[in-house]
């Protein structure tokens, strides 16, 4: 690489996170929050660090011409408000300028009041009203069983699962207990209860694909998907929603014929027993009580949902941290329970392995060629492992650039992937809403989730995330940012969630790396995404909001008395995607779909691939559409499913 930070650019750099992330002295400051800059917490290192790590050469160049701009002007020795003006100018040359300054200050503010010390703690979270992560409990061993290849060996299995998610988990379970030998190769690592910390920027790292949230190849929409032994289920909200009927109407007309029929009830009803979801979990804390109280407002459905997390070990504190792994062991998701069970049948683990290809010989599966990395060395050590049957569970993101590695799935794969693309609205009320109590997700906002022909949106609660959500208030200028994230235990924040008719794709680059793209182009689905955003800030005025403000929007939030109207007008004038309003996914699904019809799905209506024998899919790609809802029951059935008929055709 070339591009190198010099001491200017280093220092440009400094001056711009210190004005995103603004000392703004003030008389009454009892905690410091007001004078705390960005480079006093070393937001500037960490961003000097994301930026050389993560951003190609060629937007690197264009960053540092950016900054000598900056330096040219002497910002560095600028006050505040001088600075404020250069990087508005700075933004409004060209529309890469002006993407590259929004990208800076979301991610200067991400970091900022996301990052924690040694000891736990932000010196900007008592500014908050934060109180910040509690203790970890007592270490807990592991119990499944996970093995670590050696050079030169060839592993044998009657199946190797591709992926330990909700899809793999349960796959492995099912044909384990079968009687099958089993391995389970999960590109992520094997971390339990003794390993999670409630720490937003570690679990990213550590928990999730390509390190957190990561954006489309098109930077339309932001990309978050679990990257450990238990994928999603490890670091998902806990929401247990059964197919919806008109999604399973959709299936049956793809070619599955049973997926209307007492079948995939059983199915639906076999993964909800083992995970044990419930009701009696579902405590509805500040942000849960305001949804419900704006539904109700506005003569909208509402209702709370069941959660897959054990009532006798539910703790409403660390329970609000689940989506960074759950240390209190209350979740259930496939690492407690389906993979615990393969385990337990003889199944073994193999973790921190990426599988290259699937191995083919006379149209049919031999195995598959994986990479193993230490994690403490960094080492890596070649795999193979022989195997008649390989099940494809790496998630929507990667199964279908597995496939293409692999020189398999015919013409349909990748080109059908959809996201539910999602979006936040916030409130402000007057009274604490204590957003980091109870559950993430509790309840349900579904009047229209069936709004036109069974497409729609959904209005759901979320896990507070001090980074990513403060890093969506309006920038108005570092006063008027700090005041708005002043307000965070005053805040309910809702996700727009829209379920959609129109696809993406995932291809493969030259070295073989997945590609992601979604124009989110489809009419339908834009209008529904707008339409979210417009019941959602109607909600929040319904439930008593002073301030309301939709993620990302540049202009003042709309308060108590102003114009409701005049506000969703200007809001529906902010475009969708890079420099307007952010699209976020955390559910990827339909990538590698199951149907009858070769030229449009990978897979045939049971789950094995159309073009090659003892290959199958068993996760959310292999879905012919969208859930329509959170997709972790509706994956974890499809999964059993397939691997239900796996061993009916005796493979």
């Amino acid at each position: 690489m070339s591009f190198t930070f010099d001491a200017r650019r280093r220092a440009t750099l400094t001056a711009v996170v210190d004005t995103f992330v603004a000392s703004v002295p003030r008389d009454d400051d009892p905690t410091g929050f007001w004078a705390v800059k960005g480079s006093d917490l070393q937001v500037d290192a960490a961003v000097e660090d994301y930026l050389l790590g993560h951003l190609p050469e060629e937007q690197l160049e264009g960053l540092g011409q950016l900054l000598d701009t900056a330096a040219l002007v002497g910002m560095k020795n600028q006050p505040q408000a001088v600075r404020e003006a250069i990087l508005a100018n700075l933004a409004g040359i060209t529309p890469e300028s002006g993407l590259a300054v929004a990208s800076l200050c979301q991610l200067s503010t991400m970091i900022a009041y996301g990052l924690m010390d040694d000891q736990g703690r932000n010196p900007l979270w008592a500014g908050m009203g934060y109180p910040g992560p509690v203790s970890a409990p007592p270490a807990t061993p592991k119990t499944i069983t996970a093995i670590t290849p050696t050079a030169g060996e060839a592993l044998t299995a009657d199946v190797v699962i591709v992926g330990s998610g909700s899809g793999g988990g349960v796959s492995a379970a099912v044909l384990a207990q079968a009687g099958k030998n089993v391995i389970v190769v999960e590109g992520g690592s094997y971390r339990n209860e003794s390993d999670f910390v409630q720490n937003e920027l570690f679990a990213y790292q550590t928990l999730f694909l390509r390190g957190g949230f990561f954006p489309s190849s098109d930077g339309m929409v932001m990309l978050a998907a679990g990257g450990t032994v238990g994928g999603g289920s490890t670091v998902n909200w806990s929401n247990s929603l059964k197919t919806p009927e008109t999604v399973r109407k959709e299936w049956a007309g793809a070619g599955l014929d049973d997926a209307l029929g007492p079948e995939f009830d059983e199915h639906l009803n076999a993964v909800f027993a083992r995970m044990g979801c419930n009701e009696d979990v579902a405590l509805q804390n500040g942000p849960h009580e305001r949804l419900s109280d704006g539904a109700a407002g506005l003569g909208y459905s509402y209702r709370k949902v069941d959660l897959n997390v054990n009532p006798d070990r539910f703790d409403p504190v660390r329970s609000a941290y689940s989506g960074m792994g759950d240390q209190t062991g209350a979740k259930n998701g496939t690492m407690r329970t389906f993979l615990q069970d393969a385990s337990d049948a003889g199944a073994r683990l193999l973790p921190n392995t990426r599988v290259q290809r699937i191995t083919t010989a006379d149209g049919a599966a031999t195995g598959v060629e994986a990479t193993y990395t230490d994690p403490a060395t960094g080492q890596q050590t070649a795999v193979r492992i022989d195997a008649t049957t390989v099940v494809v569970s790496a998630g929507s993101l990667e199964s279908p650039a597995l496939l293409l590695r692999s020189g398999i799935g015919g013409p349909a794969v990748g080109t059908t992937l959809r996201l539910h693309p999602a979006t936040l609205v916030s409130g402000v009320y007057d009274e604490p809403q204590d957003p980091w109590y109870g559950p993430a997700m509790a309840g349900v906002m579904n009047e229209f989730a069936d709004a036109d022909a069974g497409y729609g949106f959904l209005i759901e609660s979320v896990q507070h995330l001090p980074g990513l959500f403060n890093s969506v208030v309006p920038w108005l200028g570092g006063a008027a940012h700090k005041e708005l994230t002043a307000q965070y235990r005053n805040r309910a924040d809702w996700v727009v969630l829209v379920k959609d008719r129109g696809v993406g794709s995932v291809t493969i680059d030259e070295d073989g790396e997945a590609v992601h793209a979604y124009p989110f182009d489809d009419e339908l689905d834009r209008k529904h995404f707008r339409e979210g955003i417009t019941a959602s800030i109607r909600m929040q005025e319904a439930a008593g909001a002073r301030q309301i403000y939709v993620a990302g929007q540049r202009f003042a939030p709309w308060t108590r008395g102003d114009d409701l109207d005049a506000f969703i007008a200007q809001v529906n004038e902010i475009p969708i995607g890079p420099g307007g309003t952010p699209v976020f996914s955390a559910h990827q699904m339909c990538s590698a779909p199951l149907g009858a019809d070769p030229a449009t799905s990978v897979a045939n209506p049971s789950g094995e691939l159309h073009d090659t024998r003892g290959v199958w899919i068993a996760d959310a790609s292999g879905m012919p559409t969208c859930s329509g809802v959170n997709p972790m029951i509706t994956t974890m059935a499809l999964a059993r499913r397939t691997a239900t008929n796996l061993l009916a055709a005796g493979a």
